[in-house]
């Protein structure tokens, strides 16, 4: 699929990245909570998440790895898929989300995967593309709507906190460091005002 994403032009690794994080500001959330970066999370059961419990079936899993790969598609570096974003999203609703903020998501990735079918008959793990691309522009452009007219005490939009999750996972993984970005092990001296062409991969931060 990333592959075919890839001949067909839809989309750029910078196009990719400028379209999921303008509504956070920019990349700000890119080099936040880094310590992140070592976490794992294992293979979840069809029975449960990947730590024992009931919250993702491993179906949500493969749902979790498409989306967060149709965000970050694999271009001239690998996607979201490769890095294991998905299972990172599980861990981190799982383990860290409160118990609303769980149901708003879990209930939000069931709306997604309702509102596919509806829309091309199909799971969003086997449209094409193209069809998951339009849905995803869909749901972003509802979510930003309702952002920014919630009240203060309301809690996030499902797809809100699905992309924040993609951008955190992917470029706190291994992948995302090293490859999407520029990483230096054990840096050298303190240079404020290092030549950057626009354009370039910037430099990853250190924890």
């Amino acid at each position: 699929m990333a592959a075919d994403r890839q001949q067909s032009g839809l989309i750029t690794r910078r196009e990719a990245i400028l379209r999921v994080s303008a509504v956070f500001g920019g990349a700000a959330i890119v080099g936040q909570s880094v310590m992140l970066a070592g976490c794992a999370a294992q293979p979840a059961s069809e029975t449960g998440k990947a730590n024992g419990g009931a919250l993702f079936r491993q179906s949500d899993i493969e749902l979790l790895d498409e989306v967060a790969d149709t965000i970050l598609p694999e271009t001239s570096t690998p996607g979201a898929k490769a890095a294991g974003v998905g299972p990172f999203i599980a861990m981190m609703v799982d383990d860290v989300y409160n118990e609303n903020d769980q149901q708003i998501f879990i209930a939000g990735i069931k709306d997604l995967q309702s509102r596919c079918l509806r829309r091309y008959g199909a799971h969003f793990q086997i449209v094409t593309a193209a069809q998951q691309l339009d849905l995803l522009e869909r749901l972003d452009a509802e979510q930003h709507q309702y952002m920014e007219s919630r009240d203060d005490d309301a809690p996030a939009h499902y797809f809100r906190m699905l992309k924040e999750l993609t951008l955190l996972g992917y470029f706190t993984s291994e992948i995302g460091y090293t490859q999407a970005m520029r990483y230096v092990e054990t840096p050298g001296r303190y240079d404020p005002c290092v030549p950057y062409t626009n354009g370039e991969k910037s430099w990853a931060p250190h924890a």
